[in-house]
């Protein structure tokens, strides 16, 4: 089967959402044949954020091709609109919406209100950028976004002299007091908690008047690889990050050249489809895999192998050939403090395993979307299963799953892995698998169309 681009009389970046089957979820389809399944997945919801941020920072205007229209990116745009930034669709051959133009502001605005929605990328890369706009500009969110962790970029704020309004919360909401500038220099900030709490003081560094000298203290950084994305991002744009040691970066205060720019597939939203091939059995392909990135999802081609899984990238295509349940799923022993944000489908993917899995490194999952760690043990033990939370991980031990109600938080990753569950256990029904709008709105879509 191959699965075609996205199609529809009119481009809909949130697809059909539909609740299927049942008035109180999504009944997730039931693999009843080994798969032979072939798709292209949409932008990258990490790169497509950070490009939208430095386009908007750029010394001209920028294309972004092929980028990721999602509830995330969406939310992106909307607040550099309000800044003041020009951001219009443009024609393109992308398989998932059109291409964007971004025309920077000759000097950015605040005196408004940004919606974070539940947008990590928005929350923490974005107030650094109102520091530089004329004016208060007040950032708010969902309502489980006011418990996300903001210290690093709240505190980093401060530590520039910028004038933010908490409450003394370090959490949101808030109001940054734009000045149209920000001094720079030397600034110490505990990036444990978030590597983006980086990430959002490095985007916009350049624009600084002294740039930005940055060190970490504290407990090491987690998902790292995010931090080099970031890095590679500036350099694509003329701006140099120098790490003369450990947990320091030095950005020169210097223009942000605008470039157009190809976004790369996201590969994290490639999990779900690759990992279905190890629970139904056959194969399944993505195509557009890049040759060289920087997203933590390239880590799955060393990932999945340790499940039982043949993993072979030739050239752009990456195919995962499975076993099925029947054929044995292994357990492993994972650290993946790099790659937290692929845990909830691995785990998932534990759960069907018939030997025990201890997944470590990811205590940092605790504060995305939702509670992660908790999450995952609450909904997999809900359905039979026996999982136990550690202090930065889960233990998952085999045990017969059954059909029933799976909780997805508004979390995407937690949607998703129920619908690997469903794949081997008939009867699981995620309640909210419109929640996978956040990054890949096309989900229901093309998980029935895999399985069809």
């Amino acid at each position: 089967m191959q699965i075609s681009r996205y199609s529809a009389p009119e481009f809909d970046p949130y697809g059909d959402q539909r609740q299927t089957d049942t008035d109180d979820g999504w009944l997730a389809p039931v693999a009843t044949a080994p798969l032979e399944a072939s798709l292209s997945l949409p932008g990258s919801k990490s790169l497509t954020n950070r490009e939208l941020v430095l386009a908007a920072l750029a010394d001209g205007p920028s294309v972004l091709r092929a980028p990721l229209w999602s509830r995330d990116s969406e939310l992106m745009i909307e607040a550099l609109r309000a800044l003041g930034t020009g951001i219009e669709p443009v024609s393109g051959d992308g398989e998932y919406g059109p291409d964007l133009r971004i025309t920077p502001a000759a000097e950015l605005t605040g005196s408004t209100t940004i919606d974070c929605g539940l947008a990590g990328t928005v929350m923490r890369f974005l107030p650094p950028v109102a520091a530089l706009a004329l004016g208060p500009t007040t950032f708010d969110g969902d309502e489980y976004a006011r418990k996300r962790p903001m210290s690093g970029v709240v505190e980093g704020l401060h530590g520039l002299a910028v004038d933010l309004d908490d409450d003394g919360r370090r959490t949101l909401p808030f109001t940054v007091h734009g000045t149209g500038r920000v001094a720079g220099g030397a600034l110490e900030i505990d990036a444990s908690a978030s590597s983006q709490f980086v990430s959002a003081l490095l985007l916009s560094a350049a624009r600084f008047d002294a740039g930005l000298d940055l060190r970490h203290v504290g407990d090491r950084v987690p998902s790292a690889p995010h931090i080099e994305m970031t890095i590679a991002t500036l350099a694509a744009r003329g701006v140099e990050v120098r790490t003369p040691e450990a947990g320091r970066w030095i950005v020169e205060a210097g223009p942000i050249r605008a470039i157009d720019v190809d976004i790369e597939p996201d590969l994290s939203n490639a999990a779900p489809f690759l990992i279905a091939a190890l629970v139904a059995g056959g194969t399944v392909a993505v195509t557009g895999w890049p040759a060289v990135t920087t997203q933590v999802g390239a880590q799955l081609i060393d990932l999945l192998p340790r499940f039982g899984a043949e993993v072979e990238l030739d050239g752009d295509r990456l195919t995962v050939r499975g076993g099925g349940v029947d054929g044995g799923i292994r357990g492993v022993d994972l650290d993946l403090s790099e790659a937290g944000e692929l845990a909830p489908n691995l785990v998932a993917l534990a759960a069907l395993a018939n030997t025990p899995s201890r997944i470590t490194g990811i205590g940092h999952i605790r504060h995305h979307e939702t509670d992660r760690l908790a999450a995952l043990a609450t909904e997999i033990n809900g359905l039979g299963g026996h999982v136990t939370e550690l202090e930065d991980g889960l233990l998952v031990e085999p045990a017969p799953l059954r059909g029933g109600a799976w909780r997805a938080y508004a979390d995407h990753r937690m949607a998703t892995s129920g619908a690997i569950l469903g794949l081997a256990v008939p009867g699981v029904v995620v309640d909210d698998i419109g929640t996978t709008s956040k990054t890949l709105p096309q989900f229901p879509q093309l998980w029935e169309r895999l399985l069809a």
